[in-house]
C-alpha cells in the first residue's frame, strides 16, 4: 500500500506505484511515472515527464526531472528516465533532456551523493558511485561502473570508461578510458585500476591484458593513432582489450593522457 503525507501534494494524475512512501512536503507534479517501492523522503520535487522504475530512494530536498538549464531550450517537453534501485541523496539535481528525442537517463543501482548534478542529456550506466558535489554538464555519457570523487567537475560531452576511478576535486575536459585512475587539475591518468578491478573479481590475465594496452597509449611515447595502430595487430585481443579500444576509437573529443 502507498502511503502519502498529508503535508505532500501529488499530481491526481501522476502515476505512482504499489508500496511507495511520499513524504512531508514532497511535490510530485503530473506527467510522473512511478514504479513500486520507491521512497521520497521529504521535501523532494519530482518534475516530468519523468520515468521512474522501482526501488529508489530520494533523500530531503532532492529536485528530480526539472527543465534544463541550456539556454536553448524553449520549453518544450523533454524527457528524464530513471531506472531501479538507484539513491538519490540530500539537495541531488537531476535535469531533463534539452531535446524530446535524447533523454536524460540513469540506470540502476547507482548511488548520488549530496549536492550532486545531473544535466540534461547525460547517460548515465548502473553501478556508478557520485560523490558530494560531482558536477556534470550536459551531454556526458558514463559507462558502468564508475566510481567518481567529491567536487569533480567534467565537462560538456565527455565521455567516461567503465570501471574507471576518478579522484576528488578533478577537472575533467576529454575523454577517460576504462579501467582507468587518475585525479587532477587539469585531470592526468596516473595507471590501472587495478585494486578496483581486483575487487570486482577480474583475473590477473585479464588485468595484465589491458596493462598491455595500456602500456601502448600511455609509457610507449607513441601519439594515439600509433598506440591504435599497434594495439589493434596484437593477435587474439582479450575481451578487455577490445572494451579499451574501442572505447579510444569512439571518442570524439580525444582521451585525456
Amino acid at each position: 500500500m502507498t502511503k502519502i503525507h498529508p503535508t505532500a501534494i501529488v499530481d491526481p494524475k501522476a502515476q505512482i506505484g504499489e508500496n511507495c512512501i511520499i513524504g512531508p512536503f514532497c511535490i510530485v507534479h503530473d506527467d510522473v511515472k512511478m514504479g513500486d517501492n520507491n521512497e521520497l523522503v521529504s521535501n523532494v520535487i519530482i518534475d516530468g515527464p519523468t520515468t521512474i522504475g522501482n526501488g529508489n530512494k530520494f533523500f530531503h530536498s532532492a529536485v528530480i526531472g526539472t527543465d534544463c538549464q541550456d539556454l536553448k531550450y524553449n520549453g518544450e517537453p523533454t524527457q528524464l528516465i530513471i531506472g531501479n534501485n538507484n539513491t538519490f541523496r540530500e539537495f541531488c539535481t537531476v535535469n531533463r533532456s534539452a531535446t524530446m528525442d535524447e533523454p536524460t537517463q540513469i540506470g540502476d543501482n547507482c548511488l548520488l551523493m549530496a549536492y550532486s548534478h545531473v544535466a540534461h542529456n547525460c547517460i548515465l550506466g548502473s553501478n556508478l558511485i557520485m560523490a558530494n558535489a560531482v558536477n556534470l554538464a550536459g551531454h556526458i555519457q558514463i559507462y558502468d561502473n564508475v566510481i567518481i570523487g567529491g567536487m569533480v567537475a567534467i565537462h560538456q560531452f565527455v565521455k567516461i570508461g567503465t570501471f574507471a576511478f576518478i579522484g576528488g576535486k578533478s577537472g575533467i575536459k576529454k575523454d577517460i578510458p576504462p579501467f582507468t585512475r587518475g585525479e587532477g587539475f587539469p585531470y592526468k591518468v596516473m595507471g590501472l585500476n587495478s585494486v578496483g578491478l581486483q575487487r570486482r573479481g577480474f583475473s590477473n590475465e585479464a588485468i595484465k591484458s589491458i596493462k598491455d594496452v595500456y602500456k601502448l597509449f600511455y609509457k610507449s611515447g607513441l601519439n594515439t593513432s600509433q598506440a591504435m595502430e599497434q594495439a589493434l595487430a596484437i593477435p587474439n585481443l582479450t575481451k578487455e582489450q577490445e572494451v579499451f579500444l574501442d572505447f579510444v576509437k569512439d571518442s570524439d573529443r580525444g582521451i585525456i593522457k
